[in-house]
This record gives structure tokens, sequence and C-alpha cells, in this order.
């Protein structure tokens, strides 16, 4: 098929990892599908050729390990089309409740090894492809774009996610051919809500249960997350198939809503104190 892509995903074993790679089999896509534990796709290692499907070992903290991943995907397939830079962890709880050390690792996933995979991503769309390009799309949150209750840590390492691809994206020749999309999901049945969810044990100066922290975590505790995972992915696979593409994709109701809410707020600052930048130059 002449627009059979190649995809390059992290984080494959559960979620939105394991929801994309599963899509892009079934219609057809040669996919790269990293994680820590290979094991978890045996089931598709038997069911889709090694021609179509490669499943590599992979620790996106590990720098070396990402490099070795994206030299097997060149010699397998030639070419990267897309590269969904999935793989993430959650340490939450409020700022006196979380873990300073869990926190350290979870950012160690969820921006340092994001970052080790958008590099090596850049360099083999621009020095690999012929012809030249790729897509990179960056799992965030709505926590990246909000800040949110009992989940400061995870927040920050999503805004760090997106500071970072904002500032790539501009950084990028448009000779290159490379397009980003940050992805913005709201809550969205995926493996963060259990193998890759850790909530700290609350400060007891929160356990006021109107306290939104409080709040935050009934939330989780109930359950009651209406995403699903599997429709969200063909939502995020019709990204590669557009010339003009958004920087960011806001993705479910509650992200829009917030995300509306959040502009609104701050055109409302930036107008109300816009005056207190007057009369500070030389």
């Amino acid at each position: 098929m002449a627009d059979t892509k190649v995809w390059f995903i992290t984080g494959a074993s559960s979620g939105f990892g394991r929801s994309m790679t599963e899509l892009l089999l079934n219609k057809g896509d040669n996919v790269i599908a990293t994680l820590r534990n290979p094991d978890a796709l045996l089931d598709l290692s038997a069911q889709f050729p090694s021609s179509q499907l490669l499943v590599i070992q992979l620790d996106v903290t590990n720098s070396a390990g990402v490099s070795a991943a994206f030299a097997k995907a060149k010699e397998a397939f030639g070419r990267i089309d897309v590269v969904f830079n999935n793989a993430g962890q959650s340490v939450m709880g409020e700022l006196e409740s979380a873990s300073e050390e869990e926190s350290r690792a979870m950012f160690e996933v969820n921006f340092w090894g994001a970052m080790h995979v958008s590099k090596e991503a850049v360099k083999f769309f621009r020095e690999v492809n012929q012809p030249i390009g790729g897509r990179l799309l960056q799992v965030s949150s709505r926590l990246g774009l909000l800040g949110g209750a009992a989940a400061a840590f995870y927040s920050a390492s999503k805004f760090a996610l997106e500071g970072l691809s904002e500032s790539l994206a501009k950084e990028l020749d448009p000779a290159w051919n490379i397009k980003i999309t940050i992805i913005e999901p709201g809550p969205f049945r995926t493996n963060i809500f259990k193998d890759n969810l850790r909530l700290a044990p609350q400060h007891p100066a929160y356990a006021n249960p109107s306290l939104p922290g409080s709040q935050y975590r009934q939330f989780v505790a109930l359950d009651n997350i209406d995403g699903d995972a599997d429709k969200a992915v063909v939502a995020i696979e019709k990204l590669t198939h557009l010339d003009d593409v958004p920087m960011r994709l806001p993705l479910h109701r509650r992200v829009v809503v917030g995300a509306r809410e959040k502009i609104k707020s701050l055109t409302e600052d930036v107008n109300k104190f816009e005056s207190w930048s007057e009369d500070l130059y030389h």
C-alpha cells in the first residue's frame, strides 16, 4: 500500500500506546512498539508478522537505549513516518503529600525520557527519512495545559514537556518538513489510572473533603472515567493525514472547557495589568 506508514510508539504495553498499536496494525501500518516489558505484546506478536510489527524492550530514561531502538527501526523499515511519544508515569498528590524521590523518578520518564525520544525523532526525520520529514506526536495531558490540585508534580512534568515541544517546533528548519503536535488528553480509561498511577497518602492538612485535592482523590477512587482510549487514538491518528497540523490537540470535553476558561482568565489578567508594563524601559 502506497499510504502505509511506519510508526514508532513508546509505552506500547497498555493505554493509548496499546490502543494505537492495535489500531495501526489492523489498518495495515507498520509499527515499532517499544515498552519496558515486551511480554505484554506477545499476543500481537503471534497475530502479526515481524515484517509489520517490531517489538523492542525500551526504558526511555536510558538515552543509549533510545538511540539503539531508533537504529533497529532503521534497520527493519528504513524510515519512520510518525513517532508517538507516549510513555509516561503518574505520581499524584498535593505538593506536601507527594514524595520528592518518586516525583523525580516520574520526571525522568515524563520529561527527560520524552526528550530523548524527541531528540532522536528529529534527527531520524532529518537525516534518515527519504523524503525528509516526519510527524512527532507528544502525549501531554489536560494537566499539561492546566494546573490541577493533587497533581503538582505530574502537572509540572507535562508543562515541561509542552515547553520543550513548543520551543523545539520553533527551532526546526521548515525545510526539514517535521511537524509537531502536543496531544492533551483528559480523563481516558488508560493504564495511567491503573498500573502507572501512584497516589500519595494525603498530608493531614489537606484532609478537608471540600478542598480540590480531596475532590480529585474522590474522582480517582470512584473510577468514573468516561473517555474511551480506543476512540481517542482514532482521533489522534487523523492528525497524520493533515498538512496543516495544530500545535495542540485538546482531547476530551473537560480539556476543551478548561482551555477556554484558561484563555478567558489569561486574557482578563493581561488586559487588567497591561499598563504595568508601560514606563519600564530605558
